[in-house]
Protein backbone atom coordinates (compact mmCIF):
# COMPACT_ATOMS: atom_id res chain seq x y z
CA UNK A 1 0.00 0.00 0.00
CA UNK A 2 1.60 3.74 -0.60
CA UNK A 3 0.34 6.47 0.80
CA UNK A 4 0.06 10.07 -1.17
CA UNK A 5 0.83 13.15 1.32
CA UNK A 6 -2.06 13.92 2.85
CA UNK A 7 -4.00 16.84 2.04
CA UNK A 8 -4.17 20.05 4.02
CA UNK A 9 -8.26 19.61 4.47
CA UNK A 10 -10.80 17.93 6.61
CA UNK A 11 -10.28 16.59 10.00
CA UNK A 12 -6.74 15.93 10.76
CA UNK A 13 -7.75 12.91 13.30
CA UNK A 14 -11.09 11.01 13.28
CA UNK A 15 -12.09 7.90 15.86
CA UNK A 16 -15.30 6.60 15.68
CA UNK A 17 -17.25 4.06 17.77
CA UNK A 18 -13.92 2.18 18.70
CA UNK A 19 -13.25 -0.64 20.81
CA UNK A 20 -9.62 -2.23 21.37
CA UNK A 21 -9.83 -5.81 23.25
CA UNK A 22 -7.05 -7.66 25.14
CA UNK A 23 -7.09 -11.18 26.19
CA UNK A 24 -11.04 -10.42 26.20
CA UNK A 25 -10.14 -7.12 28.48
CA UNK A 26 -12.30 -3.89 26.82
CA UNK A 27 -8.86 -1.39 27.16
CA UNK A 28 -10.91 0.99 24.91
CA UNK A 29 -15.43 0.71 24.57
CA UNK A 30 -16.98 3.06 21.94
CA UNK A 31 -14.81 5.91 21.83
CA UNK A 32 -15.24 8.46 19.51
CA UNK A 33 -13.48 12.22 19.09
CA UNK A 34 -12.82 14.22 15.83
CA UNK A 35 -9.78 16.90 15.78
CA UNK A 36 -9.44 19.73 13.71
CA UNK A 37 -6.51 21.97 12.61
CA UNK A 38 -5.52 24.10 15.12
CA UNK A 39 -7.33 22.44 17.71
CA UNK A 40 -5.15 20.95 21.06
CA UNK A 41 -6.83 17.93 22.96
CA UNK A 42 -5.95 16.68 26.57
CA UNK A 43 -6.85 13.35 27.21
CA UNK A 44 -7.28 13.40 31.08
CA UNK A 45 -8.28 10.18 33.37
CA UNK A 46 -6.72 8.09 36.00
CA UNK A 47 -3.76 5.71 35.34
CA UNK A 48 -4.98 2.74 33.81
CA UNK A 49 -8.40 4.53 31.91
CA UNK A 50 -6.74 4.20 28.77
CA UNK A 51 -5.33 7.21 27.54
CA UNK A 52 -1.99 6.01 26.15
CA UNK A 53 -3.91 3.72 24.63
CA UNK A 54 -6.52 5.79 22.53
CA UNK A 55 -3.30 7.76 21.82
CA UNK A 56 -1.65 4.05 20.47
CA UNK A 57 -4.72 4.49 17.83
CA UNK A 58 -4.00 8.29 17.16
CA UNK A 59 -0.47 7.55 16.37
CA UNK A 60 -0.99 4.43 13.93
CA UNK A 61 0.74 2.35 16.27
CA UNK A 62 -2.27 -0.24 17.15
CA UNK A 63 -5.39 -1.08 15.32
CA UNK A 64 -9.15 -1.10 16.85
CA UNK A 65 -10.77 -4.58 17.60
CA UNK A 66 -14.18 -2.79 16.08
CA UNK A 67 -14.59 0.78 14.91
CA UNK A 68 -12.76 3.08 12.38
CA UNK A 69 -10.22 5.61 12.92
CA UNK A 70 -8.80 7.88 10.22
CA UNK A 71 -5.31 10.06 11.03
CA UNK A 72 -4.76 12.77 8.24
CA UNK A 73 -7.74 11.53 5.94
CA UNK A 74 -6.34 7.51 5.73
CA UNK A 75 -8.18 4.76 7.36
CA UNK A 76 -6.00 2.58 9.62
CA UNK A 77 -6.44 -1.17 7.72
CA UNK A 78 -6.58 0.46 4.30
CA UNK A 79 -2.88 2.64 4.29
CA UNK A 80 0.79 1.92 5.06
CA UNK A 81 0.83 3.09 8.50
CA UNK A 82 4.70 3.62 8.16
CA UNK A 83 4.57 6.13 5.63
CA UNK A 84 1.68 7.68 7.76
CA UNK A 85 3.95 7.81 10.44
CA UNK A 86 5.78 10.21 8.74
CA UNK A 87 3.51 12.82 9.16
CA UNK A 88 2.81 12.37 12.42
CA UNK A 89 4.90 14.04 15.37
CA UNK A 90 5.43 11.53 18.50
CA UNK A 91 6.50 12.64 21.71
CA UNK A 92 7.41 9.74 24.27
CA UNK A 93 9.78 11.04 27.03
CA UNK A 94 10.76 7.52 27.70
CA UNK A 95 13.07 8.16 24.44
CA UNK A 96 15.38 4.72 24.48
CA UNK A 97 18.40 6.53 23.30
CA UNK A 98 21.23 4.82 24.10
CA UNK A 99 24.07 6.62 22.39
CA UNK A 100 25.57 10.28 23.75
CA UNK A 101 24.56 12.54 21.19
CA UNK A 102 23.92 15.80 21.41
CA UNK A 103 20.59 17.79 21.73
CA UNK A 104 21.32 18.88 18.13
CA UNK A 105 21.55 15.61 16.76
CA UNK A 106 19.02 13.81 18.60
CA UNK A 107 16.64 16.65 16.88
CA UNK A 108 18.00 15.51 13.51
CA UNK A 109 16.91 12.37 14.15
CA UNK A 110 13.30 13.67 13.51
CA UNK A 111 14.22 13.89 10.09
CA UNK A 112 14.53 9.83 9.29
CA UNK A 113 12.43 8.92 12.04
CA UNK A 114 14.98 6.89 13.81
CA UNK A 115 16.55 6.89 17.20
CA UNK A 116 20.15 6.61 16.39
CA UNK A 117 21.53 8.93 12.94
CA UNK A 118 21.42 7.25 9.50
CA UNK A 119 25.21 6.98 8.32
CA UNK A 120 23.38 7.08 4.59
CA UNK A 121 21.96 10.80 5.69
CA UNK A 122 24.11 13.60 6.02
CA UNK A 123 20.89 16.59 7.09
CA UNK A 124 20.86 19.07 4.01
CA UNK A 125 21.41 23.28 5.26
CA UNK A 126 17.41 23.51 4.94
CA UNK A 127 16.93 20.58 7.71
CA UNK A 128 19.79 21.79 9.60
CA UNK A 129 18.68 25.35 9.44
CA UNK A 130 14.97 24.04 10.61
CA UNK A 131 17.05 21.97 13.88
CA UNK A 132 18.25 25.20 15.28
CA UNK A 133 15.02 27.41 14.69
CA UNK A 134 13.09 25.10 16.79
CA UNK A 135 15.72 24.26 19.31
CA UNK A 136 15.49 27.83 20.16
CA UNK A 137 11.77 27.84 19.63
CA UNK A 138 11.51 25.33 22.26
CA UNK A 139 13.81 27.43 24.20
CA UNK A 140 16.89 24.67 24.44
CA UNK A 141 19.51 26.63 21.87
CA UNK A 142 22.10 27.14 24.66
CA UNK A 143 22.19 23.25 25.49
CA UNK A 144 22.45 22.77 21.65
CA UNK A 145 26.10 21.10 21.69
CA UNK A 146 25.52 19.10 25.84
CA UNK A 147 25.21 15.40 25.08
CA UNK A 148 22.15 13.81 25.90
CA UNK A 149 23.27 12.23 29.29
CA UNK A 150 23.91 15.49 30.70
CA UNK A 151 20.72 17.30 29.97
CA UNK A 152 18.02 17.80 32.83
CA UNK A 153 14.75 16.10 32.05
CA UNK A 154 12.90 19.36 31.48
CA UNK A 155 15.85 20.07 28.18
CA UNK A 156 15.29 16.39 27.30
CA UNK A 157 11.49 16.97 26.59
CA UNK A 158 11.68 19.95 25.14
CA UNK A 159 14.89 18.53 22.35
CA UNK A 160 12.02 15.02 21.64
CA UNK A 161 9.08 18.11 20.97
CA UNK A 162 11.49 19.69 18.17
CA UNK A 163 12.77 16.34 17.02
CA UNK A 164 9.21 15.85 16.50
CA UNK A 165 8.69 18.57 14.69
CA UNK A 166 11.22 18.22 12.00
CA UNK A 167 9.55 16.11 9.53
CA UNK A 168 6.63 19.38 9.95
CA UNK A 169 3.60 17.12 11.18
CA UNK A 170 0.23 18.17 11.05
CA UNK A 171 -0.35 16.42 14.22
CA UNK A 172 1.80 16.01 17.11
CA UNK A 173 0.69 13.57 19.46
CA UNK A 174 2.52 14.22 23.62
CA UNK A 175 2.17 10.97 25.86
CA UNK A 176 2.67 12.46 29.71
CA UNK A 177 5.33 14.64 28.39
CA UNK A 178 5.88 16.45 31.89
CA UNK A 179 6.83 12.92 33.23
CA UNK A 180 9.71 12.97 35.91
CA UNK A 181 10.00 16.99 36.06
CA UNK A 182 10.34 19.19 38.75
CA UNK A 183 8.13 22.59 39.37
CA UNK A 184 10.37 24.62 36.91
CA UNK A 185 11.08 22.25 34.01
CA UNK A 186 7.48 21.66 34.20
CA UNK A 187 6.28 25.55 33.29
CA UNK A 188 9.17 25.63 31.17
CA UNK A 189 7.50 22.91 28.92
CA UNK A 190 4.19 23.91 29.23
CA UNK A 191 5.67 27.90 27.81
CA UNK A 192 7.23 26.13 25.48
CA UNK A 193 4.17 24.35 24.09
CA UNK A 194 2.40 27.65 24.29
CA UNK A 195 4.50 29.67 22.01
CA UNK A 196 4.77 26.33 19.81
CA UNK A 197 1.30 26.84 19.39
CA UNK A 198 1.23 30.26 18.42
CA UNK A 199 4.22 29.93 16.47
CA UNK A 200 2.24 27.05 14.24
CA UNK A 201 -1.80 27.75 14.28
CA UNK A 202 -2.45 24.96 11.83
CA UNK A 203 -0.68 22.30 13.91
CA UNK A 204 -2.86 20.08 16.11
CA UNK A 205 -2.04 18.53 19.16
CA UNK A 206 -2.95 15.81 21.77
CA UNK A 207 -1.97 15.59 24.95
CA UNK A 208 -1.88 12.56 27.64
CA UNK A 209 -1.76 13.75 31.19
CA UNK A 210 -3.74 13.01 34.67
CA UNK A 211 -2.88 15.88 36.06
CA UNK A 212 -4.68 19.34 35.26
CA UNK A 213 -1.82 21.78 36.04
CA UNK A 214 -0.13 20.32 33.36
CA UNK A 215 -2.53 21.73 30.57
CA UNK A 216 -0.84 24.82 28.53
CA UNK A 217 -3.48 27.54 28.66
CA UNK A 218 -3.81 27.09 24.74
CA UNK A 219 -5.66 23.76 25.32
CA UNK A 220 -9.05 23.95 23.36
CA UNK A 221 -10.62 20.73 23.66
CA UNK A 222 -10.73 17.60 26.69
CA UNK A 223 -11.69 14.10 26.78
CA UNK A 224 -12.71 12.64 30.13
CA UNK A 225 -11.91 8.69 30.44
CA UNK A 226 -12.65 6.18 33.07
CA UNK A 227 -12.07 2.66 32.50
CA UNK A 228 -12.22 2.82 28.51
CA UNK A 229 -14.86 4.59 28.13
CA UNK A 230 -15.66 8.67 27.05
CA UNK A 231 -17.57 10.37 29.89
CA UNK A 232 -17.40 14.04 28.40
CA UNK A 233 -16.02 15.37 25.39
CA UNK A 234 -15.24 18.72 23.63
CA UNK A 235 -14.62 22.86 24.44
CA UNK A 236 -12.18 22.44 27.40
CA UNK A 237 -14.14 24.95 29.66
CA UNK A 238 -17.32 22.57 29.25
CA UNK A 239 -15.16 19.24 30.28
CA UNK A 240 -13.10 20.27 32.80
CA UNK A 241 -15.68 21.17 35.56
CA UNK A 242 -15.96 19.79 38.94
CA UNK A 243 -18.77 18.11 38.57
CA UNK A 244 -17.53 16.02 35.79
CA UNK A 245 -13.60 15.77 36.58
CA UNK A 246 -14.81 14.32 40.11
CA UNK A 247 -16.51 11.60 38.48
CA UNK A 248 -14.02 10.41 36.11
CA UNK A 249 -11.25 10.76 38.79
CA UNK A 250 -13.87 8.81 41.80
CA UNK A 251 -13.20 11.32 43.99
CA UNK A 252 -14.58 14.78 44.97
CA UNK A 253 -12.16 17.17 43.43
CA UNK A 254 -12.76 21.33 42.81
CA UNK A 255 -11.73 22.12 39.37
CA UNK A 256 -11.00 26.36 39.09
CA UNK A 257 -8.88 28.02 36.27
CA UNK A 258 -6.99 31.16 36.55
CA UNK A 259 -4.70 33.24 34.06
CA UNK A 260 -5.80 30.29 31.34
CA UNK A 261 -4.46 27.74 33.82
CA UNK A 262 -6.21 25.06 35.54
CA UNK A 263 -5.64 23.89 39.09
CA UNK A 264 -7.56 20.71 41.37
CA UNK A 265 -8.06 19.84 44.74
CA UNK A 266 -9.84 18.10 46.98
CA UNK A 267 -13.57 19.53 47.16
CA UNK A 268 -13.77 19.56 51.23
CA UNK A 269 -17.30 17.49 52.53
CA UNK A 270 -19.26 19.88 54.33
CA UNK A 271 -19.69 19.27 58.56
CA UNK A 272 -23.01 18.02 58.18
CA UNK A 273 -22.31 15.43 55.68
CA UNK A 274 -19.25 14.22 57.96
CA UNK A 275 -20.44 14.03 60.89
CA UNK A 276 -23.36 11.45 59.35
Amino acid sequence: MSTARPADTGPVLRVLDVDLVREGNHLLRSVSITVQRGEHWALLGANGAGKSTLLGLMGAVTHPTRGEVHVLGRRLGRVDVRELRSYLGHVNPRHPLQSPLTLRQVVLTGVTGTTEPVPRHAPSGEELAEADRLIDLLGVGARSEARWPTLSQGERGRALIARALMPRPRLLLLDEPATGLDLAAREQLIDSLDVLRAEHPSLATVLVTHHLEELPASTTHAMLLRAGECLATGPADEVLTTEQVSRCFGHPIAISRSAGRWSARTRPVPLAQAGQ
